[in-house]
């Protein structure tokens, strides 16, 4: 979904001003009931979230509490775990509100310290799990960052949608770096690595395993092809090669012509997260 030019200027000028005020919090250290505070505002100012009627604090979900909840309706969007400004985020930090949204059938969660925000979707599956679809850091980036605009105005009140979160989860597995360490190191990338290796030097001669290996033990790191982050996006590239072959395989099923067959497959374009090609100033 496109992000319209008034939200995109929106996030940008309310990100420059918040930087200021983590930057702050951040050396005065300051505790995590006074960082909900300031998430609570970031959620209304850059978000667009109406502070008193949509932004929840203290969400009970069976007894027990996340730490903010943002509800427009009836319709839970996504729940947030917080944490105090100087708290370094763990993956056991995400746990309790993992468990919070499966409960409450909430897709969407965050865990922040109102500088890191990390974005996860809760995977309905047993047992329950989670992936991380976005982690930004908002005082290392300039706020006019079009990754940060993209995610942020997805989750706003006006972008935010189920198909438009769905469509920004994909192209965020599909660009991950660990995706991109299962593309480098499946069979058609292997074999174009090969031929590059024979155009330097018609005497190299080396299989695909040993040159996998090679990948795997001594150019990669070790998290982008061992990790459970790993395993997802390799999963994630079966099902989405799963879905590019078979309609291939119908268009060849269906066609009279005998012989080679070349489909073109047609890509949407896009012209980023905003609307029109103005960029913001």
């Amino acid at each position: 979904m496109a992000i319209s030019r008034k939200v995109a200027e929106r996030i940008v000028l309310q990100l420059k001003r918040y930087q200021g005020v983590l930057t702050e919090a951040k050396s005065r250290d300051i505790n995590e009931s006074d960082t909900v505070v300031i998430i609570a505002d970031m959620l209304a100012d850059i978000f667009g979230y109406k502070k008193y009627v949509e932004i929840t604090t203290e969400f009970a979900i069976r007894s027990t509490y996340v730490d903010l909840a943002v509800k427009v309706g009836q319709e839970v969007r996504f729940l947030i775990e917080a944490k105090a400004v100087g708290v370094a985020l763990k993956d056991f930090h995400i746990k309790q509100a993992i468990d919070y949204g499966a409960n409450q059938g909430v897709e969407w969660v965050i865990l922040t310290n109102g500088v890191v925000w990390q974005v996860y979707k809760i995977q309905f599956q047993k047992p329950v799990d989670k992936l991380l679809i976005y982690e930004v850091d908002l005082l290392n980036i300039n706020s006019k960052n079009t990754q940060v605009i993209e995610c942020f105005g997805n989750l706003s009140r006006e972008g935010f949608t189920s198909s438009s979160m769905a469509v920004f989860c994909q192209q965020q597995q599909a660009a991950s770096k660990f995706s991109l360490a299962a593309i480098i190191l499946s069979p058609p990338m292997l074999q174009a690595l090969r031929r590059e290796l024979r155009r330097i030097s018609s005497s190299i001669k080396i299989e695909d395993d040993h040159l996998k290996a090679i990948l795997q033990n001594e150019v990669l790191k070790r998290e982008v092809v061992e990790s459970d982050d790993a395993k997802q996006a390799m999963d994630f590239l079966k099902k989405s090669m799963r879905l590019i072959v078979k309609p291939k395989e119908k268009v060849a099923a269906a066609s009279p012509v005998v012989g080679e067959i070349k489909t073109a497959v047609a890509q949407p374009q896009s012209t980023g997260p905003f609307e029109d090609k103005t960029i913001v100033s």
